[in-house]
């Protein structure tokens, strides 16, 4: 086997050496405060055995699809899937992409072109800026949920703007927890006809439909991406908009074109999930918002707000400067029982480094308090 460039090397002795280097690990058995699977949807047996029904029941006891969606991979829980999923997120149209990478990679090296502005929150996550890598519109970014920076930084360019302005940030941030004003979002890009392109991987499924619905705001955004491999626990992610955003993807959009479409069981996985998430899952989704009102009053009553940033949603990060401080925390509870995960720089800005603590709907309150104790000892 050949020797390793030089310089490729020298950038791993350099993750070595700031203790950034990544490694791959087995999850130990621990209480899970780490994982995306919010409502206990991945390990849900009644989600498996429908899964395996819907297969069963449309002949389809395949382990894989055979090809494209455009070639031989359309196979027929596609249909069913997509009207399913766009029908529950009140969108005219849904597009199933293999992960909400691909998603994100596929629409923005697609949809906007030369002559386009996309504006971007700073912390947008890393799949939207590498599809932004792609798109030959020019990209700016605007700081971390200010519409006031925001509409300054389009002001400036408004006299020279000829082609479309796309604007786009997250409804909940993977790594902060927090979320935009997404109606004084939505109203400034109606006002001024630009368009509204929104993440809801981390809202799906903890906000039911997403922040979207839930604030009523379907009408005013251009496009949404949604991802099966969180709260639904399940695999892939779809593209919501209008038929002909969906048509165009169809023509357009790389990651779909060029990609093996997601086995029949992926699919009836999400159909699946999206069943259950409208029907049992629902008082999952009251756990999940219980245990989040019940970990926030805890952290307080133990007088840790200054350590944590400010959230909502089912991610609460606690900062914990340095990359071997947060790493030496997240291995001393993990001694002590629980799997909470330390967010690295370059991941995060450094001086930024945190404990990233996923809730769940079925971490227990003991759990919850036992955590916020073990925490508390370290801080």
């Amino acid at each position: 086997m050949s020797k390793l460039p030089i310089k490729i090397g020298k950038s791993l002795e350099k993750r070595k050496s700031t203790g950034s280097l990544r490694e791959l690990k087995f999850s130990e058995d621990l209480v899970d405060f780490s994982s995306n699977d919010y409502l206990g949807f991945a390990g849900d047996k009644g989600i498996f055995d429908r899964s395996s029904q819907i297969l069963k029941e449309n002949l389809l006891l395949k382990t894989g699809s055979g090809g494209s969606r455009l070639l031989t991979g359309n196979h027929r829980l596609f249909a069913p899937a997509e009207e399913l999923i766009a029908a529950y997120h009140k969108a005219e149209a849904a597009l199933i992409f293999n992960s909400g990478y691909d998603a994100n990679v596929g629409f923005f090296s697609a949809v906007p072109g030369r002559g386009d502005y996309i504006l971007y929150d700073e912390l947008i996550h890393a799949s939207i800026r590498d599809g932004i890598g792609l798109s030959a519109a020019k990209a700016i970014k605007f700081r971390h949920n200010d519409v006031g920076d925001l509409q300054e930084k389009i002001r400036r360019l408004k006299n020279g703007i000829s082609g479309e302005m796309y604007i786009v940030t997250e409804s909940v941030f993977s790594m902060d927890g927090d979320t935009p004003d997404l109606h004084l979002l939505a109203a400034f890009a109606e006002e001024h006809n630009f368009h509204l392109v929104i993440d809801e991987a981390h809202a799906v499924g903890v906000n039911k439909a997403g922040l979207i619905a839930e604030e009523n705001l379907e009408e005013k955004i251009f496009a949404r991406i949604v991802t099966f491999g969180k709260a639904l626990g399940a695999h892939g992610a779809a593209v919501l908009g209008s038929t002909e955003l969906r048509d165009y993807l169809i023509n357009f959009s790389r990651s779909f074109i060029y990609s093996t479409a997601l086995a029949p069981h992926a699919v009836a996985a999400i159909i699946a999930a999206y069943e259950n998430l409208q029907g049992e899952g629902i008082s999952e989704i009251e756990k999940l918002r219980e245990n989040i009102r019940f970990f926030k009053a805890e952290v307080s009553k133990r007088g840790c707000q200054k350590q944590f940033l400010e959230s909502n949603s089912a991610i609460h990060c606690c900062i914990i400067p340095g990359n071997t401080g947060v790493k030496a925390a997240s291995q001393s509870l993990a001694a002590a029982g629980f799997d909470v995960r330390p967010i690295l720089s370059p991941t995060v800005p450094i001086g930024r480094e945190r404990l990233r603590i996923c809730l769940h709907s079925f971490n227990s309150k003991t759990e919850i308090e036992e955590l916020l104790t073990a925490l508390k000892g370290l801080l």
